[in-house]
């Protein structure tokens, strides 16, 4: 799912509990963002200025192995493809939104042939919308996380807790339980580091 470049991104623990353990929770930061989706997530198309916008259109990559859909794929009349992602909060640059836009292009120049080197997010927090140039750097660092996420789905492993400032806002905190985790890795590794000593 393309959803899963941008928890990888945020977090490869909390990535790896929706997609690998199949676990979710609601929080206030989650809930926002449904409320803000419920508009476009509904299929359908709105023209105006002679750009046509897309909502909800599936997208798919049979070289990256990606399936997901994007909030709105605006179509310009000189032949420009741009996707938009929708977000909660206030404008503000992260990379895992910058990376879940760049999967959506690379899956839409697939899908229609055509380059994609502009995308935006727009932040229903403030109102305003974020454009964002699709780099080379951003396409190598979507294709290094797929790699990634698949390896980890492939092990079947999950990945360590952050343990960090990411955690106080994650509504997978209780069933991560990232500061049990890093005290019981801790005291495995000091038992280790006794026995290599004593040994």
């Amino acid at each position: 799912m393309l959803s899963a470049l941008q928890h990888w991104s945020y977090c490869p623990r909390q990535c790896g509990l929706i997609h690998l353990e199949q676990a979710f929770e609601e929080n206030v930061h989650t809930m926002r963002g449904n409320a803000v989706h419920e508009r476009v997530d509904e299929p359908g198309f709105e023209t105006f200025e002679g750009v046509r916008s897309e909502r909800a259109l599936p997208v798919w990559s049979d070289r990256l192995g990606l399936i997901g859909k994007c909030d709105v794929v605006e179509f310009h009349p000189d032949g420009r493809i741009s996707p938009v992602e929708y977000k909660h909060g206030k404008k503000r640059e992260e990379l895992h939104d910058d990376m879940q836009l760049a999967a959506q292009a690379m899956c839409l120049e697939e899908m229609t042939g055509k380059s994609i080197t502009r995308g935006a997010i727009y932040h229903h927090g403030s109102r305003r919308r974020r454009e964002v140039e699709i780099t080379p750097e951003l396409r190598r660092k979507v294709e290094e996380t797929v790699a990634a996420i698949r390896a980890m789905l492939d092990s079947g492993k999950l990945p360590p807790p952050a343990n960090d400032a990411r955690c106080r806002e994650c509504s997978l905190k209780e069933i991560c339980q990232p500061e049990a985790v890093a005290a019981l890795d801790a005291q495995h590794e000091m038992m280790n580091s006794l026995f290599d000593v004593e040994s």
